[in-house]
């Protein structure tokens, strides 16, 4: 008796093991794959050279951003810089 439920015990610890990985294992895997796919060096580079594009065209703009949102970010930063001092 005591061997049979051994045995059921040990078939139902594989088939949760097995069942674990296909389902969660999976995504985990998938999920450390985007995070290395994001640190390669290339995306590194691809990311630099697409901040300097968007600098580049934030520089030769006249207004990058319009009078109110100006204000805006100008009394965020002030309360910002009252609260730090």
């Amino acid at each position: 008796m005591m061997k049979i439920f051994f045995y059921k015990t040990i078939l139902v610890a594989i088939v949760f093991f097995i069942a674990f990985k296909l389902t969660v294992g999976s995504l985990i895997n998938q999920a450390e794959n985007k995070i290395k796919n994001l640190t390669s060096k290339e995306n590194v580079e691809l990311f630099k050279n697409k901040i300097r594009e968007e600098m580049v065209t934030a520089i030769e703009k006249e207004n990058y951003i319009n009078d109110e949102d100006a204000i805006l970010i100008k009394k965020f930063l002030k309360k910002v810089k009252s609260e730090l001092e």
